[in-house]
């Protein structure tokens, strides 16, 4: 992905849901969130721990920028949790985008749409480095927002997984896989244990008690998506005590990776996810990848928007 500075023409433009989906294809995303953490470990991405502050009747206001040679971008998002009573989305939130040497805004992209997407790539990355091969049967705990993005993303890129979904009642779990059959047609409900078949394992849910504790098994990856506050956790010290660990950002897990903290993880056992993209895994054994999220991500996020934007008008430049 060249990350020279991008062209600042063209009025400023909002992107809703749907048309920042279509400008971060998952190919796309994967290729330059590689070339991200690369930065952003070196220290040629810069993104501070994110800003939290409370926002009406137990809401929260997160504040997430990022800058880089080319772009700066700042993320915020608002969520309320009083909203599902009112037929309203709990999060909402804008990734504004600028260009880093004249500081002129360019675009501004929808802020959930560009977490799920970029955290499921991040997702599709762990697996392709740390799976002994394609994902071919796939344990998805949770049946949220981010769980609908895990589906999106595997249906791209490993269509012939079977996904196995758990939610918090049989009907839940139905309920979501009925609901993306058109997306992947090989998604049905987990209504008890998981089979040894499942070679991947992936939790996405904001429980406070870990939701996946069994003894790391060689061949089965496990993933952990949801938890990002510390009273949160879904995965279990037994899981944890015995696997190598690896992380998209170890410096926000101690912060953030309520699973870790809890289970009383020594920090010198993690390894990043740029370390472990260019370095691979190392040793083969049963692998935790904790993914936390960084404002670095939404940086990436948004040069492929940039580049897919700057495509678009080279093609048509009469806007025709």
């Amino acid at each position: 992905m060249d990350t020279t500075p991008f062209a600042c023409t063209g009025p400023f433009q909002v992107f809703d849901a749907a048309r920042t989906a279509q400008l971060l294809g998952y190919p796309a995303l994967l290729q330059t969130l590689t070339q991200a953490a690369g930065e952003y470990e070196a220290g040629s991405i810069l993104s501070p721990e994110r800003a939290a502050m409370p926002l009406g009747q137990g809401g929260v206001l997160l504040s997430m920028p990022a800058t880089a040679a080319d772009l700066g971008v700042h993320k915020l998002v608002c969520v309320q949790p009083g909203n599902a009573r009112l037929g309203l989305p709990t999060i909402h939130g804008l990734v504004t985008a600028c260009d880093a040497r004249t500081g002129r805004p360019l675009f501004a992209l929808d802020g959930p749409e560009v977490t799920g997407r970029r955290t499921a790539a991040i997702t599709l990355l762990a697996l392709r480095a740390l799976a002994a091969g394609p994902p071919q049967d796939i344990a998805l705990i949770g049946t949220g927002t981010q769980a609908r993005h895990h589906v999106q993303a595997l249906a791209c890129l490993h269509p012939q997984a079977r996904i196995r979904v758990r939610g918090r009642s049989p009907a839940s779990a139905q309920a979501f896989c009925d609901s993306l059959g058109a997306v992947h047609d090989r998604i049905v409900p987990l209504h008890g244990p998981i089979p040894d078949s499942v070679d991947v394992v992936i939790t996405v849910t904001t429980s406070t008690e870990p939701v996946y504790d069994d003894k790391p098994r060689a061949g089965r990856l496990v993933i952990g998506v949801g938890a990002f506050r510390p009273e949160m956790a879904e995965i279990g010290p037994a899981t944890l005590a015995g696997s190598t660990l690896f992380c998209d950002d170890p410096q926000g897990a101690r912060h953030e990776a309520g699973d870790l903290l809890r289970a009383g993880i020594a920090w010198d056992r993690l390894r990043s996810l740029a370390s472990l993209l260019r370095d691979g895994p190392g040793t083969p054994a049963p692998f935790v990848f904790k993914s936390v999220g960084t404002g670095a991500w939404d940086l990436a996020a948004a040069r492929v928007a940039a580049s897919e934007l700057q495509s678009r008008a080279h093609k048509h430049p009469l806007g025709e």
